[in-house]
């Protein structure tokens, strides 16, 4: 490995990212020597580069996903599914879908990439099967949780969090990193997909009033209540308060469901008195139930439905009882 490019690259590789002066610092090579060099490896496609000078950092580009007859075997249908269902966010903080974001979860695990597509939609198949008209029934998942204690008249979801081997689904993605990133536009990104969804799920159940479960944590942007700013569906919207003891305890902290139950139970208040006939309760991600259930009971206790107490996750876990911690 003689030429100068050749040896740009290695020390890339082993950097992962570097800014043109500490290039111009190894090898001793003037600034437009190293520019040029580096406009070469651009132009070649070898490398890419991110920001804006004077803080620009230059990194290996991924190879794009290599045609072979295995792969190429894939349907669109197959393709397609992968679209819909795979998405990820790379350390550097971009998003990948589909097939490219499958393949780069394959390199990055050193996994055959046709074989895993193939597990992936079998996969798929498998938690499919518990998807009826687009929703997930979460009423059995209750049912092992909290045997004779059910408050809620039915629960759904729009997709699970994760699944077993692949993690989380497109959905359980874009919430992890729109709450803990913060990231408005990943927020109106999940509203945008939910909110059609929603809409059904309303005309469906017959639903003439809608609560969304406020948060605990104290956050700049607290995701419910932007989707609730966001979700203008022109129904009366429940207000329901979340307290706070002296020091703020997250259901998300607590992995007994007991107490889980106690958090939702002290916790949570409805301040209204209006009588409804199906009232629908929306939730982010559901672990345990704990919360949705114990605001379904507050809502009973104050004869304020007529009808079915239906609640909603946007995600929810496959188990019985368990506990959702990362969002």
């Amino acid at each position: 490995m003689n030429k100068t490019s050749d040896k740009i690259v290695e020390y890339i590789k082993i950097r992962n990212t570097v800014r043109p002066d500490e290039l111009i610092r190894e090898f001793g090579l003037s600034p437009r020597a190293i520019f040029k060099q580096l406009r070469n490896l651009l132009s070649e496609g070898i490398i890419d580069k991110r920001g804006t000078p004077p803080l620009v950092v230059y990194f290996i580009k991924e190879l794009p996903l290599k045609s072979n007859d295995e792969i190429e075997s894939f349907n669109s249908k197959d393709l397609n599914i992968l679209y819909e269902n795979f998405l990820i966010i790379t350390p550097k903080g971009e998003m990948k879908r589909g097939i490219e974001a499958f393949s780069y979860w394959c390199r990055e695990r050193n996994l055959d990439i046709a074989g895993s597509i193939r597990d992936y939609i079998k996969t798929i198949d498998k938690y499919n099967k518990f998807k009826k008209d687009g929703f997930i029934d979460g009423m059995s998942k209750l049912t092992q949780t909290f045997n004779k204690e059910i408050y809620l008249d039915k629960l759904y979801y729009l997709d699970f969090y994760s699944i077993e081997r692949f993690g989380k689904t497109a959905l359980g993605t874009l919430l992890l990193y729109a709450k803990q990133g913060q990231n408005r536009n990943l927020m109106k990104m999940i509203f945008s997909e939910v909110y059609p969804r929603i809409c059904k799920l309303i005309k469906k159940e017959k639903i003439d009033a809608i609560g969304f479960i406020p948060p605990t944590l104290k956050r700049e942007i607290q995701f419910m209540k932007e989707m609730e700013r966001y979700m203008d569906i022109g129904l009366p919207k429940i207000n329901i308060v979340k307290t706070m003891g002296a020091i703020i305890v997250a259901q998300k902290s607590l992995s007994n469901l007991e107490d889980r139950i106690e958090n939702a139970k002290d916790t949570i208040f409805i301040d209204d008195n209006k009588k409804y006939n199906n009232i629908l309760l929306i939730d982010d991600a559901v672990g345990s139930g704990a919360t949705l259930n114990e605001t379904a009971k507050k809502l009973k206790e104050k004869n304020m439905v007529v009808g079915n107490i239906v609640g909603l996750g946007l995600t929810g876990s496959f188990k019985g009882f368990d506990v959702i911690n990362e969002i």
